[in-house]
């Protein structure tokens, strides 16, 4: 028998059902199945043995049935897939060979059959930072926080910019690219230990816990006397109507995500938007997927940032497949720490 045709167990984290309201760890469940390891006659594909796993908030829309939205819906009685970190372990594609690092779209078990396509798989040149970065700042939520505040937002020295969700996997890097280029940064967060952490480690000129806030309005004129020139959006709702009163004259609004819609079954109205149209905001939605071509110039901006020990990044690690449910769900109820990462394997 050749190398790779054994069948070697491969365990998974199958989606039940879709979900309504807020996810539940049994809307998942584990199922142990078998895979071959090798590439069939004639195939491009590549199998991977899965190390890192990354949760992130997109993902809790996949969980529903979704017709024309931008990423497909899961597949109930299928492995979760998102985004990861992994070793080739063999390939029917030229671009990559065993033993490569790799990171991209794989599924939510120990070994995956994959095949790349232009923006599913990356190789992994730099190994002189953590591995599980690649899930992280320089992976889909580095280049999310890149591309939205550089590209989108089109910052000026000395302006002032806040974030929601700041101590999250793309917006403590948003704010640390902010102060990088010399703009005046507040960021709004669930928890004292958060808060702490922006000012602290991220260096954010200020921040603030929304939770203890009974007017956000009030809480944003504290902060931006003068008004919000940017405004790195990650939450949507009562925060939003909030920022919408206090942009300055043609601030720009980079729409990422909304995470406390997500949840909800009737999503929340915004009441403020005619502030658009009278302060000439510009508010604009991105999908960091039309961005990739950037990677290249991105890693080019961010590994000596790194390694200089300019930027720093903060990761809240779960150890092994048999937590990544609860990881997932974390991510609704604000429980993690910086970016939320499952460790599969560390080989």
């Amino acid at each position: 028998m050749a190398e790779g045709e054994e069948a070697v167990s491969n365990k998974q984290v199958i989606l039940k059902h879709y979900v309504a309201g807020y996810p539940k760890e049994s809307d998942m469940e584990f199922k142990n199945t078998t895979i071959k390891l090798n590439v069939p006659e004639g195939s491009n594909v590549v199998v991977l043995k899965n190390l890192y796993l990354s949760c992130d908030p997109y993902m809790r829309s996949r969980m529903r049935k979704l017709e024309g939205s931008y990423v497909e819906s899961f597949t109930p009685g299928e492995p979760i897939t998102g985004y990861g970190v992994a070793k080739v372990l063999e390939s029917g594609d030229s671009k990559f060979k065993k033993g490569d690092l790799v990171w991209g779209m794989t599924g939510w078990e120990e070994y995956s059959i994959a095949t790349p396509t232009q923006d599913t798989l990356y190789k992994v040149h730099d190994k002189d930072v953590p591995l599980s970065y690649y899930t992280g700042i320089l992976g889909m939520p580095g280049m999310t926080a890149y591309v939205g505040f550089y590209e989108v937002c089109s910052p000026k020295k000395g302006e002032t910019v806040f974030v929601s969700a700041a101590s999250g996997a793309v917006g403590q890097l948003v704010g640390q690219f902010a102060k990088m280029f010399g703009c005046y940064v507040v960021g709004s967060a669930g928890t004292k230990e958060k808060v702490d952490l922006l000012k602290s480690k991220f260096g954010f000129d200020e921040a603030f816990n929304y939770n203890e806030e009974q007017d956000l309005d009030a809480a944003l004129k504290r902060y931006f006397p003068d008004g919000i020139d940017i405004y790195f959006e990650n939450v949507g709702g009562k925060m939003l109507d909030a920022v919408l009163l206090n942009m300055k004259l043609h601030g720009r609004i980079a729409v990422c995500g909304m995470i406390s819609q997500y949840n909800l079954e009737n999503t929340e109205g915004v009441h403020n938007l005619f502030n658009l149209i009278a302060k000439r905001i510009r508010m604009e939605g991105f999908i960091v997927f039309d961005y990739y071509h950037l990677y290249p110039k991105y890693l080019e901006m961010i590994i000596p940032q790194i390694k200089a020990g300019n930027v720093v990044y903060v990761e809240d690690v779960a150890e092994g497949l048999e937590n990544a449910p609860n990881a997932l769900v974390g991510l609704f109820s604000g429980r993690n720490v910086g970016k939320q990462v499952v460790v599969v394997s560390r080989e």
